[in-house]
């Protein structure tokens, strides 16, 4: 079996790819994807998030190393094993980041990654369906992805704003526009009632194309002759292990966890770790599998004196009714993610643009699904962008099968305690303000009780969770960059014939959640690989808080 490019991963990268060089019918394209169909409501449906990244058939099931800052324990690491990948299990909350984020890629190396060359991609890729005042300045309207808004009808989605202001903190219309500093209204990748993954936006339309082939096996290696990928061997259902072979090119989309893994197998990584699991070297790249960065936070939680939360579903016979409705109609509560207020605000005077992000949830609730048991209840989700901690994913042994081993090193940075320490406080001084007086009862957690830097500390160490935004081990940066993995065209330095293109090749996360940046890399990516001219840059001016430099608010 071959073609002429073959691509690793049908996920939020590797979709977009899948999409983009099949798109004018001159190259065939296969698709190597481990896991199965997204069909059925736990996906589809944009409520049912908290199910698909906890069960086995939709999610790899990592875990990271026992984190020693965070007294041992082993946190979730979801990734897709699903076609879509991790869109196809996330909690459809659309971010782009912040216009500075991609200007400090360029400056870190990854020329031509500025926001002004990374913005007609956003704006390519998307299909803005936030009101009627949309800016062609900074919003696309005819792309495959498409992005909308909840219908914020619960009180408790506009009290969180109104604090916002209250507060003395900026408004914005639109974080992905001109503006994301602020409070305002939360973006999700949710169309007609349906999670709008890469799957549904990109992969499924490709694959109606004569060109495009989607084989559901294991990638073991990456197969490369003379310094050349010419192919990736791959393990299919039944244990059958055969070459798919590449005629152009191979494309790694693996995510960051798989794609790192992926290279080291394949003989491309630090030597001293390829040779201790008796892997020949390729390429001595000891970048591969560094630079693992993620976004932590802190559920901040309060009691709900109204019966207006969502928690007057939670319970067997109104979650029935509600799936219902959203499966004959995709109507009501089923239809949204239920993340519909957010806010992204500076920490302190001295920050040029937000370092802090808020998803707010009217009701009191953990990812696994386990409701407080205080009943009615609000909660802010929070946590700093861009901690100065860095982990690692490594090989745990050289089979294919086995699951790498993943070293967050969460907190490893004293200014991320304080960081969150800030971040608990601030979200006190926002749930205390009058917008909310008439919904506010006592705080369930951290609990009044726990004031002190001491006690703060104890609960963050106890109950800081992943965001689930890993990037970063495969970063982009110049060839002669010892530390860089894929060149700006990204292509895997030292290896003719292969690319990389997904989170990993973040130099640093991006502000808020990833979804929608590692889509624009496999918009880009795809320009580069079809060795088309990128389109043009734009450069426009994100709005940057005049005060910055005295002011927090």
């Amino acid at each position: 079996m071959q073609a002429d490019y073959v691509i690793i991963g049908s996920g939020s990268a590797g979709a977009a790819m899948a999409y983009r060089l099949s798109e004018d019918g001159k190259h065939s394209v296969i698709v190597l994807e481990y896991g199965g169909t997204d069909a059925g409501p736990f996906i589809q449906m944009p409520a049912a998030l908290s199910y698909p990244m906890n069960m086995a058939r939709y999610d790899w099931g990592y875990r990271s190393e026992p984190e020693p800052h965070l007294g041992g324990r082993r946190l979730a690491t979801p990734r897709g094993k699903v076609i879509g990948g991790s869109s196809s299990i996330n909690g459809m909350v659309f971010v782009r980041g912040h216009a500075m984020d991609f200007d400090h890629w360029r400056e870190s190396g990854a020329a031509g990654w500025g926001y002004a060359d990374v913005l007609p991609y956003f704006k390519r890729m998307e299909s803005w369906h936030g009101g009627d005042d949309r800016d062609s300045s900074w919003r696309g309207a005819d792309g495959p992805l498409h992005v909308s808004r909840g219908p914020r009808a619960n009180p408790l989605f506009d009290a969180f704003v109104e604090a916002g202001a209250q507060a003395g903190f900026e408004m914005t219309p639109d974080y992905n526009g001109e503006k994301q500093e602020g409070f305002g209204p939360m973006e999700h990748t949710v169309w007609k009632g349906r999670r709008w993954s890469t799957a549904n936006a990109y992969l499924k339309p490709a694959l109606k194309r004569s060109n495009l082939t989607m084989v559901r096996c294991l990638a073991r290696r990456i197969v490369i002759e003379n310094g050349r990928a010419t192919g990736v061997e791959v393990e299919r259902r039944g244990g059958k292990i055969e070459t798919v072979s590449a005629n152009r090119e191979v494309i790694v989309a693996a995510s960051s966890i798989n794609s790192p893994k992926l290279l080291m197998l394949s003989g491309i990584g630090p030597a001293a770790h390829l040779v201790g699991h008796g892997i020949d070297i390729v390429a001595d790249r000891p970048g591969v599998g560094q630079n693992l960065q993620d976004h932590l936070e802190l559920y901040i939680q309060q009691a709900c004196t109204q019966p207006i939360t969502l928690y007057k579903h939670w319970n067997l016979f109104s979650k029935a009714l509600l799936g219902a409705q959203w499966l004959f109609f995709k109507k009501g509560l089923g239809a949204s993610n239920q993340f519909e207020s957010a806010a992204f605000l500076r920490s302190k005077p001295g920050v040029k643009y937000p370092d802090i992000q808020y998803h707010f949830l009217p009701i009191a609730v953990r990812y696994d699904g386990q409701a407080a048991a205080e009943g009615h209840g609000f909660q802010a989700h929070v946590g700093p962008m861009r901690s100065k901690s860095r982990g690692e994913v490594t090989l745990r042994s050289a089979d294919p099968k086995d699951d790498p081993r993943i070293a967050f090193n969460y907190m490893s940075h004293e200014e991320d305690w304080a960081d969150f320490r800030h971040c608990i406080r601030l979200t006190r001084e926002i749930f205390s303000q009058p917008a909310f007086d008439p919904y506010r009862g006592k705080e369930i957690q951290p609990g009044d009780a726990v004031q002190s830097d001491e006690a703060l500390n104890d609960f963050i160490r106890d109950h800081a969770e992943s965001a689930y935004h890993p990037c970063g081990t495969c970063r982009i940066g110049a060839a002669d960059d010892p530390m860089a993995v894929v060149d700006p065209q990204c292509r895997v330095i030292g290896v003719d014939g292969l690319r990389l293109a997904d989170s990993s090749i973040f130099p640093r996360i991006t502000n808020g959640n990833l979804n929608g940046p590692s889509i624009m890399v496999g918009e880009k990516a795809s320009d580069h690989i079809l060795g088309k001219a990128p389109l043009a840059a734009e450069n426009v001016e994100p709005w940057i808080n005049p005060d910055w430099e005295t002011a927090d608010r």
